[in-house]
C-alpha cells in the first residue's frame, strides 16, 4: 500500500482558518467521508472529511493551527483491495521462512510455555506531552489523587493553553506516588506531571522472537477480521502514538476544561462572557460562536443584576469618626432607589439642554389668576403639561416604551404624564391622565388634588401607573439645569428649573426676559439627539406663544 497525502480542500477564502479539533489519531481506519479535522473561521465551523478509506500513518496539523486551502492534512495509506488483502496471508505464510537457520522452529516452539518472569517494581515520572505550537500550558485540574490506581490511557490531569484545553493520558498502569506539579503552574513540553509506581511484568514469550512472531501474526489475523465485520469503526489508540496526538483530546468532564476552539476562546474574552456558563451545542457538547452569541444575547435581554457595573462597596465603621445613629429608610424609598439604579444601568440616557422664554406667559399666567381668584390658580406646571402632551402627540417616540427584546416599540395612543412630587417620606410620581383632552384650569385642579394626596400618603397604586412622560420640575425650589433619571419604562423626562431674569438682545438693545431652563433626558436607544431637540424646542416654543399650541 501506498501513502498518500490529503491536503485542505477548497474552503471558499483564502484566508486561514483555526483547527479547532482533530478526530483521528496514527493508525485508525477511517471510510470516506468520515471527519479527519474540524476547523472554524470567524463565519463557520466546518468537518473536512476523508476523500476515501484508509489508514492514518501520520498527522500533519496539531489542535491551534491555522491552515488554509492547500495545506497538508494527513498520511493516509489507501484501503487494501483485491490482490493486495491477502498480503497479510501471505506475509504470515512466509514469516517462517525468515527465520535465521540457527534458530531453529522446533525450538521455539518448545521454549513456548516458558513460565513468567518476576514482576520488577519501578518508579516512572509522566511527563507533559508535545505542545506543538504552544509555549506553555496552565495545569488547570487534577483527575487524579496520590494512591489512586490507574491504567493505561486514564486520565491525570487537564491543562489548558490560550489556544485549548486538553487532558493527559496516563501512558502506562501503575499507582500514583506523588503529584509534582500544582494547579495553576504553568508547565512545558517535558515537564514532570507526576510520578508512577509501575510493575514490569517479563514472561517467556515475550522474550523469545518466534512466539512474538506468531503472537504478531495472531493479532494481524485477528484485526483482519474485525475490519472486515465492521470496516468503518475506529480502531483504539494506540500506546505508541506519538504524544502529540494527546493535545487533540479536549475536556469536558469539568467546568475549569470548557471544550471550545481558539476562536471561540478568542471571541469570549473579547466579549467578557465565562465560557464555563455556556452551554456547548456542537460535536462532543463543544462550544460554538454561536452558542456564545446566544449566551451573550439572552444576558443583555435579561439585563443587568442590581449592582452590576460596580464592586460591592467596603463596609466602613463610622462611629469610629464620632457619634452616629442608624435610621431605618422607608419601604418607598427603597423600592424608589432600586428603580432609578436599574435605570441608571440599563438606559443609555443622554440629556439635551434648552430654554424657553416664558416672559408673556407669566405676565398672562398672574393676570389669570387676578381676574379668577375663585378658581384654580394657574401655575407654570399647568402650562409645562399642555405643551409636554401636545408634544408627545406631535412626536410619538417620546410617548413609547422599548419591547423587552429590544427589537420594537409600543406606541401608546394615550397620553398620561407623570409630575413628581417631593414628599416628606419620600418622591413619589402621580400620573395625570389624558392630559390633551384637558383644559389648563382642569389640568392645575388635577395638579392640586393628585399633590395633595400624595403628601397625606393618600396615593393608590393606580394614581402612580400607566405614566407616558414624566415632568420634574425644581422651579418652587430653585436650581437651574440637571439631569433628571428617565422613569423607566418610559423613554424621556423633563427637568425643570427656576426661571430667571437674563438680559435678551431684541436687535436693538438688551431687555430683561424670564427663561425657562428646559433639560430633556431620552433612552438613545429609541430617541436621536435630533428627535430630542426639536421635541425640546417645540416645547420651549409653546411656552413663549400659546396660540402655538392651538395649530
Amino acid at each position: 500500500m501506498s501513502n498518500e497525502l490529503i491536503l485542505v480542500p477548497d474552503l471558499g477564502s483564502s484566508d486561514p482558518v483555526d483547527v479547532i479539533e482533530v478526530t483521528v489519531q496514527v493508525g485508525d481506519v477511517v471510510a470516506a467521508e468520515d471527519t479527519l479535522v474540524v476547523v472554524e473561521s470567524d463565519k463557520a465551523t466546518v468537518e473536512i472529511p476523508a476523500p476515501r478509506g484508509g489508514t492514518i500513518t501520520a498527522i500533519k496539523v496539531a489542535l491551534g493551527n491555522s491552515i488554509k486551502t492547500g495545506d497538508a492534512l494527513v498520511e493516509m495509506a489507501a484501503e487494501a483491495t483485491g490482490a493486495e488483502e491477502t498480503t497479510p496471508n501471505a506475509n504470515a505464510a512466509e514469516a517462517p521462512s525468515q527465520v535465521p537457520a540457527d534458530e531453529p522452529t522446533a525450538s521455539k516452539a518448545a521454549a513456548a510455555p516458558t513460565a513468567e518472569a518476576p514482576s520488577t517494581p519501578t518508579e516512572q515520572p509522566l511527563l507533559v506531552p508535545e505542545l506543538g505550537d504552544v509555549d506553555g500550558a496552565e495545569l488547570i485540574e487534577w483527575l487524579v489523587a496520590v494512591g489512586d490506581s490507574i491504567a493505561e490511557d486514564d486520565l491525570v490531569a487537564v491543562l489548558e493553553s490560550d489556544k485549548a484545553s486538553f487532558e493527559v493520558p496516563a501512558e502506562q498502569a501503575g499507582e500514583v506516588l506523588a503529584l509534582q506539579a500544582e494547579l495553576g503552574q504553568a508547565l512545558s513540553t517535558g515537564d514532570v506531571l507526576l510520578t508512577l509506581r509501575t510493575t514490569d511484568v517479563a514472561t517467556g514469550a515475550a522474550g523469545i522472537p518466534g512466539a512474538k512472531a506468531e503472537a504478531e501474526d495472531a493479532g494481524a489475523t485477528e484485526a483482519a477480521a474485525v475490519e472486515e465485520a465492521a470496516p468503518t469503526a475506529l480502531k483504539s489508540t494506540p500506546s505508541t502514538a506519538p504524544l502529540s496526538s494527546t493535545t487533540a483530546q479536549l475536556a469536558k468532564a469539568s467546568d475549569a476544561a470548557i471544550y471550545a476552539g481558539p476562536a471561540v476562546r478568542r471571541l469570549a474574552r473579547e466579549l467578557g462572557a465565562n465560557l464555563a456558563q455556556v452551554k456547548g451545542t456542537g460535536v462532543k457538547d463543544r462550544v460554538t460562536k454561536d452558542d456564545l452569541k446566544a449566551h451573550v444575547k439572552q444576558r443583555l435581554a435579561a439585563g443587568p443584576e442590581m449592582g452590576t457595573g460596580a464592586p460591592k462597596l467596603p463596609e466602613i465603621d463610622f462611629s469610629q469618626f464620632g457619634p452616629v445613629h442608624t435610621e431605618a429608610e422607608s419601604r418607598l424609598r427603597q423600592v424608589a432607589a432600586e428603580n432609578l439604579h436599574r435605570s441608571w444601568l440599563t438606559i443609555p440616557a443622554v440629556t439635551h439642554q434648552d430654554e424657553a422664554d416664558v416672559t408673556s406667559l407669566e405676565a398672562f399666567r398672574k393676570a389669570e389668576n387676578l381676574r379668577a381668584p375663585e378658581e384654580s390658580k394657574l401655575t407654570l406646571l399647568a402650562f409645562l403639561l399642555k405643551a409636554c402632551a401636545q408634544a408627545l402627540l406631535k412626536y410619538p417616540r417620546f410617548n413609547s416604551s422599548l419591547a423587552s427584546d429590544g427589537k420594537s416599540l409600543v406606541l401608546k395612543e394615550y397620553v398620561h404624564i407623570g409630575i413628581a412630587v417631593d414628599t416628606d417620606y419620600g418622591l413619589v410620581v402621580p400620573v395625570l391622565r389624558n392630559v390633551h383632552q384637558k383644559s389648563l384650569r382642569e389640568i392645575a385642579a388635577e395638579v392640586v388634588a393628585l399633590a395633595g394626596k400624595a403628601r397625606d400618603k393618600r396615593l393608590s397604586p393606580a394614581d402612580m401607573q400607566g405614566g407616558c412622560f414624566t415632568i420634574s420640575s425644581l422651579g418652587g425650589i430653585g436650581g437651574g439645569y440637571f439631569s433628571p433619571i428617565i422613569n423607566w419604562p418610559e423613554v424621556a423626562i423633563l427637568g425643570v428649573g427656576r426661571s430667571k431674569k437674563q438680559p435678551h438682545w431684541d436687535g436693538e438693545e438688551f431687555v430683561p426676559r424670564d427663561m425657562l431652563p428646559l433639560a430633556l433626558t431620552y433612552d438613545h436607544r429609541v430617541v436621536n439627539g435630533a428627535d430630542a431637540a426639536r421635541f425640546s424646542r417645540y416645547v420651549a416654543e409653546a411656552l413663549e406663544d400659546l396660540r402655538r399650541l392651538l395649530l
